[in-house]
């Protein structure tokens, strides 16, 4: 049955949301082109003999009785060469090709650009082992194209095809639409392009999922070392107004040690996209001495932009996370933030008449949020040569006046392995990342202290440091009543070493050219400088030593200065040389 047989009218028109009646045999999700226009919608519900339908462009203008489409298909994304570098909206729209198409700078409604170049001519090289008759399965690489300097761009079998190769094209400049092989299966054939189509709702296949093994170093302390999050790990950051979560997932997208970036806006203001997209653009990847563009996908998607598409513009990301993850490449994924899509559901679910939720949510917002990241992890992929790949999620949350017993920071926790809560008090304080280290946690401690304890004594310092906070937390309403020098001596102490902790270790700054980015080899290299500082300390006190002299001790500025010296810098020399200052001050302190 053709679409134009499949064609309704609209019945009820609620703002982002359309009711269409007549369209006889409409699958759930399946897209749909609205008006004269053709607006691009997706079936949610099917109630009767009506259609519910999401547009995800302005619906304005649009009168009951116009035409609905069905088209036959799912919302899905197209997955191939040019995906990198580009900058996409919801709904995959490149909006750079539409800006010279149109010379607006706003996409105008009805808009149609195939989201990969179609006229672009890719460098395709044939895998040598692959040959006429050889037996094919999904996943296996048949060629591979240099994208970027950084990225090798693996053509695939697309998942759900195999056979025997009957046709295979040579080494040459193709477009993304020509067939680079054949497969024939019995009496069917398949065209493999240099492009895949697959549906965004739709989780990508792979061959085994994995335990983490790895921790993804963000080049932020607090998070490598305090909170680790493991290369296909779940992370959810939430924070209330002005606590910096758009610039903690800028930060770990800039600096984090994976091979592909995808950063997506979900509903955020324009200008902050605009100014991640700025400095992404001026950004060297500072471990390949190349530009970040040339391994990083933009999803920006903004809140002047139709609610509807909040929801598009996560799982379009996470769908091509999933694509180069088959590739055997380490992705991180931010999506900056969940709850502007909780809220557009929110919406939707109002219009269309459902019974509300807590807090007016529907009831399904766990489960969509279930969907999203339980499609993290780290995977054996299907097809040859064997490939190991990991897709990590970084979601935003944005409570309310910071109020984490909302319901979607509940919902998100349940799904999350990694939980990085932004406090109002240390950003009002200038403490960045302004992460709080009494209600973060990370459950992935097990899975990644291999990898630390071949750096330091990892485990027991990290340890040692959450005790000293803590018991400074435990502290603190005493010496707000009677103030810090009614305290005994050891209490001092672990006030100065937590200050210590607090100001040199995990206070970074973002704008400081070589404190944005913290190697693990230096974190541990701060963390046993303080540590070794903390145990003579330690044994000071039991030689009648005041903490007021401690703090005088030159070693002590010294120790501060460190986090602003490159790891090649304390490699050279100058840690060893604040370690000799921190021995030679206390020998000369308590004589031995």
């Amino acid at each position: 049955m053709s679409s134009v047989d499949r064609a309704g009218r609209i019945y009820r028109i609620s703002g982002p949301l359309i009711v269409a009646e007549g369209l006889t045999g409409v699958m759930m999700y399946e897209v749909v082109k609205v008006g004269e226009e053709g607006l691009i919608g997706e079936v949610i519900a099917i109630r009767g003999d009506r259609a519910y339908i999401q547009v995800y462009e302005e619906t304005s203008g649009l009168t009951v009785g116009e035409k609905v489409l069905a088209t036959g298909r799912p919302l899905s994304a197209e997955l191939g060469p040019g995906l990198i570098g580009s900058i996409y909206d919801g709904l995959q729209r490149p909006e750079r090709d539409i800006g010279i198409k149109t010379g607006s700078i706003f996409i105008k409604r009805g808009v149609s650009v195939p989201s990969l170049n179609r006229e672009v001519k890719w460098n395709y090289e044939r895998i040598r082992d692959v040959k006429l008759g050889d037996k094919v399965f999904p996943g296996d690489v048949i060629g591979l194209v240099k994208e970027t300097p950084l990225v090798v761009h693996k053509i695939m079998i697309p998942p759900g095809v195999s056979g025997y190769i009957k046709w295979i094209a040579e080494d040459g400049d193709y477009t993304v639409e020509h067939s680079v092989a054949i497969v024939a299966s019995g009496d069917r054939e398949y065209e493999v392009k240099m492009y895949q189509l697959w549906p965004i709702r739709k989780p990508r296949p792979y061959a085994e999922k994995l335990s983490p093994v790895e921790p993804l170093i963000t080049g932020i302390r607090v998070i490598d070392y305090l909170f680790p999050i493991a290369k296909g790990g779940k992370a959810a950051i939430p924070g209330g107004f002005g606590t910096g979560k758009t610039v903690a997932l800028q930060e770990i997208t800039k600096w984090s040690h994976s091979d592909i970036a995808i950063y997506v806006g979900c509903g955020e203001r324009g200008n902050e996209m605009s100014d991640a997209l700025t400095s992404f653009m001026k950004l060297m990847d500072p471990r390949r001495g190349r530009p970040m563009m040339e391994r990083s996908v933009f999803i920006a998607n903004t809140s002047n932009m139709p609610v509807a598409a909040r929801e598009t513009s996560v799982f379009l990301g996470i769908t091509i996370g999933e694509y180069f993850r088959d590739m055997g490449y380490d992705v991180v994924m931010v999506a900056d933030s969940t709850s502007r899509w909780a809220e557009a559901m929110r919406e939707i679910s109002g219009r269309m008449e459902e019974m509300p939720g807590e807090e007016g949510f529907p009831a399904y917002l766990s489960s969509r949020l279930a969907e999203f990241y339980e499609r993290a992890g780290r995977v054996r992929t299907l097809g040859r040569p064997e490939r190991y790949g990991s897709l990590t999620v970084f979601g935003a949350v944005s409570p309310p006046g910071g109020d984490f017993s909302e319901p979607v920071v509940r919902s998100t926790v349940r799904y999350v392995q990694c939980f990085y809560a932004l406090d109002y008090g240390l950003a009002t304080r200038r403490h960045f990342p302004a992460i709080n280290w009494l209600l973060s946690y990370s459950l992935y401690i097990d899975f990644v202290k291999d990898y630390w304890n071949k750096l330091s004594n990892w485990s027991e310092y990290r340890d040692v440091a959450l005790k000293i906070l803590q018991r400074e937390a435990e502290l603190s309403d005493i010496v707000r009543l009677v103030g810090p020098e009614a305290l005994p001596e050891e209490d001092k102490l672990v006030l100065e070493i937590s200050r210590m902790i607090r100001e040199d270790f995990l206070q970074q700054s973002a704008l400081n050219p070589v404190d944005a980015y913290s190697p693990p080899e230096k974190d541990a290299m701060i963390m046993e400088a303080i540590m070794e500082f903390y145990r003579l300390s330690r044994r000071a006190l039991t030689k009648g030593v005041t903490v007021a002299r401690i703090r005088e001790l030159k070693s002590r500025s010294e120790i501060a200065q460190m986090k602003y010296h490159t790891f090649e810098q304390l490699k050279a020399g100058v840690y060893n040389k604040v370690i000799e200052s921190i021995r030679s001050d206390f020998k000369e302190l308590i004589g031995d």
